[in-house]
């Protein structure tokens, strides 16, 4: 039995502090594709160039890769709940200041800001989700259903709501910033700004307080996990993989050259097969396939798929970015399911570890891509994603045994953990 394989049963029979923090999610999900079609916008008012503006992707994920360190730290204090609306209210803040720029390095700072709040908000959604999700497994497994009936109502169809939630939200962002960027480059960092104070009062209603852990969470703890062979291999795999990610996501806009319609209507497609493809297709080629055989081929298929972009005409430009959502939506699935299970550390710790390596290839690519293109030509900063994308999958190749060993076993030890506290340790 394949140890990661995700079943979606129980997928939509969650509570409402689930769904509250799914749907927060979706929102903070949102702010990451959101510029994507008002980018050569940006670019135009605030008189910029590509490389200046991608920096609105770098500092942004340059801030959420080390704060990473501290979500933990900050999440086994104050608690799950709290730790949520800390990074909403940051969220609402910097993404309003965002909108009122005058400046690039304005508004590189206030996305910097805003970093730091989605990183507080998105790695706790997920321990959230998971361990307010378990006890509908939990019940069944109790009702003696058997243990497999745990696992697709409880920890892993919270993942897939997760990544529902991501898909959805990387597919609304680029639209709603189309919609709005349209009248003004400024007004979809309003807008998320709303949306995210809504996402506020949600949370703040809906989802009861999570119950604080028996040890506290050092700063240290993420980077310590790291010294698992498993998730260490995920995550230096999720590293190369990222940086083709958001080669894609951060640098195509600026190749494509459409208006902010057009290309939000194309990224909203890119985000529909993202979300259909990590949600529906990928656990079921994980329990027929495996999940590293799974994302081993999903990697070296994006690596191709992004080749024919960056030297096909501008219509298979088009469509090789729509296509890439597949390969995306599938390999998020199974990165998320490897970082949360393959290692003994409680899940938010590896998560945030997991999270602190693979962020970091988020902030590079935007900034690197454009600068490649000025140092070769508009074809070499795919060349080199679709060669970030293969040293991914050979990582998966060479370190399969680090990524399955023990995962079996460590199971019902993540269940416990989810059934008592997201934050247990």
């Amino acid at each position: 039995m394949d140890p990661f394989d995700a079943g979606a049963g129980g997928l939509l029979k969650q509570p409402k502090s689930v769904w509250a923090t799914a749907g927060a999610s979706v929102v903070a999900f949102m702010g990451i594709g959101l510029v994507d079609p008002i980018l050569p916008s940006i670019a135009q008012g605030l008189n910029a160039t590509a490389s200046q503006v991608s920096l609105l992707f770098t500092s942004y994920f340059l801030i959420t890769a080390v704060a990473m360190l501290v979500t933990g730290f900050v999440s086994s204090r104050i608690g799950g709940k709290k730790t949520l609306l800390l990074g909403l209210a940051f969220v609402v803040v910097f993404a309003g200041l965002a909108g009122t720029s005058g400046s690039v390095g304005e508004l590189v700072g206030f996305r910097a800001g805003w970093g730091l709040g989605n990183a507080l908000f998105v790695s706790t959604a997920l321990a959230v989700i998971v361990g307010a999700a378990n006890p509908i497994g939990a019940a069944r497994s109790a009702s003696g259903k058997g243990g497999g009936g745990r696992r697709a109502g409880g920890s892993a169809a919270a993942i897939l709501l997760y990544e529902s939630a991501l898909g959805l939200g990387m597919a609304c962002g680029p639209l709603l910033g189309a919609l709005l960027g349209d009248a003004s480059w400024r007004y979809p960092f309003f807008g998320t700004a709303f949306l995210m104070a809504v996402g506020f009062l949600c949370i703040t209603v809906f989802l009861k307080e999570q119950p604080k852990p028996a040890r506290k969470t050092s700063l240290l703890d993420p980077l310590k996990a790291l010294g698992h062979g498993g998730l260490a291999s995920a995550a230096v795999s999720a590293f190369f993989y990222n940086y083709t990610f958001f080669t894609v996501l951060a640098f195509t806009p600026f190749v494509l050259n459409m208006t902010p319609y057009k290309s939000g209507a194309v990224f909203f497609a890119w985000g529909v097969l993202l979300a259909v493809f990590s949600v529906i297709v990928a656990p079921r080629l994980q329990k027929r396939f495996g999940s590293l055989k799974v994302l081993g081929g999903s990697l070296v298929l994006l690596a191709a798929d992004v080749l024919v972009l960056g030297y096909g005409s501008h219509t298979t430009a088009v469509v090789c970015t729509i296509l890439s959502g597949a390969f995306i939506g599938v390999n998020n699935t199974v990165y998320t399911e490897l970082a949360l299970g393959v290692s003994d550390a409680p899940r938010p710790v590896a998560s945030a570890g997991y999270n602190f390596v693979r962020w970091f290839a988020a902030a590079a690519a935007p900034y690197f891509a454009p600068k490649i293109e000025e140092w070769t030509d508009l074809h070499i900063p795919f060349v080199v994603a679709a060669l970030t994308a293969v040293v991914g999958a050979v990582v998966v190749v060479v370190r399969r045994k680090a990524l399955t060993y023990e995962a079996e076993e460590l199971e019902p030890r993540h269940a416990t953990e989810d059934g008592v506290t997201v934050f247990a340790n």
